[in-house]
């Protein structure tokens, strides 16, 4: 049986396409991804999946479609409602196989969606847990991806989150809202230090929409061009250069008052402030579950949860112990079309 698993997201729109022999074990994955602004783009929806599909292999090879998402969020729908309906009617439309959704209450069909929609918003962390299971029964999984970053708790083999929604979760520690790519650096700086001269100044910060997380990462060499999938802050490029101007903007500076080598210390500083922030989450889950292990994935793995986790002294263990590091970097995705045959296969 071959499921196509999908996690749509606000901004990405990820896919991983697995084959299963008779006996439900995995034989194959392939995953792929595309960048759909679901604010701007929602009503290309459609085809993208189709595309997205049909990049790894026929859409008739295809037997069942599992789809979580995060993409009712985003601002061209009222409610989370409207965004869930939306995502689920445009779904329905296109795929004549049988479909299925991951919800907080486990995997749904489509009507069962129709009556509780909620149920199904922000639920692709749901996806990721079995998988962090089969690493360490007794974990945090942290996930960050371009936007967010997940921390969710699993005990005997299950999720044991104490939020359920995105606001419960921003209350709890887990869930904070920063990620590898598109989160801006203002999001979560006041000051940043810069040695000029043999002397550390502290800089407060402009407090606009001039850099984004993804132009630190690149001037620092953690992330190629490949995986700056998201538009710039600025509608330039990507080479290094165009990063730092943007990173130079952050103190209202430009490329003629900055080295590239002070840009470079404003990266490692601004890097070592999202670890603080993903650190302070990742310990007050820690303390409060009394988990020591930590399952990292994502994009962010090794840039950002690897760093936080160790910093607190956590045993730290990786998810590319099951999936290969394209496919962490997808892993609700990948979640999603493993529930989805479950769900399928005992139907």
């Amino acid at each position: 049986m071959k499921i196509a698993g999908f996690d749509i997201g606000g901004a990405n729109t990820d896919l991983a396409i697995i084959d299963f022999d008779s006996e439900g074990n995995i034989e194959n994955i392939e995953t792929d991804f595309a960048f759909l602004p679901m604010w701007c783009e929602n009503d290309t929806l459609q085809e993208v999946l189709i595309d997205l599909i049909e990049s790894i292999c026929p859409l008739e090879d295809i037997e069942g479609v599992g789809i979580s998402m995060t993409a009712e969020l985003v601002d061209a729908y009222k409610t989370k409602t409207e965004g869930v309906l939306d995502v689920v009617d445009k779904s329905n439309e296109i795929f004549d196989i049988p479909l299925a959704f991951i919800t907080l209450d486990g995997v749904k069909s489509t009507e069962d969606i129709k009556n509780d929609p909620l149920k199904a918003a922000a639920a692709n962390w749901i996806a990721t847990a079995p998988i962090a299971s089969k690493i360490a029964n007794d974990c945090i999984f942290v996930d960050t991806g371009s936007t967010t970053t997940d921390i969710i708790p699993v005990k005997n083999g299950h999720e044991c989150a104490k939020g359920r929604s995105d606001m419960e979760r921003l209350a709890t520690g887990e869930l904070v809202y920063t990620g590898t790519l598109r989160t801006n650096l203002c999001a979560f700086l006041d000051k940043v230090p810069l040695q000029k001269n043999g002397e550390t100044k502290y800089y407060r910060v402009g407090s606009e929409l001039f850099a984004e997380t993804a132009d630190i990462y690149m001037v620092l060499d953690l992330i190629g061009a490949d995986d700056y999938v998201c538009n710039t802050n600025d509608g330039a490029g990507k080479s290094k250069e165009e990063c730092a101007r943007r990173i130079a903007r952050v103190l209202c500076a430009d490329l003629e008052m900055l080295t590239m080598e002070d840009i470079k210390q404003l990266a490692e500083n601004i890097h070592q402030s999202q670890i603080k922030q993903v650190a302070e989450a990742i310990g007050e889950v820690s303390e409060r579950e009394n988990i020591n292990t930590i399952v990292v994935t994502g994009l962010g793995k090794d840039i950002i949860d690897r760093p936080a986790a160790e910093s607190l002294g956590l045993n730290v263990k990786s998810m590319d112990e099951f999936l290969t590091d394209q496919q962490c970097v997808v892993a609700p995705a990948v979640g999603t079309a493993i529930l989805t045959e479950e769900f399928l296969k005992n139907s």
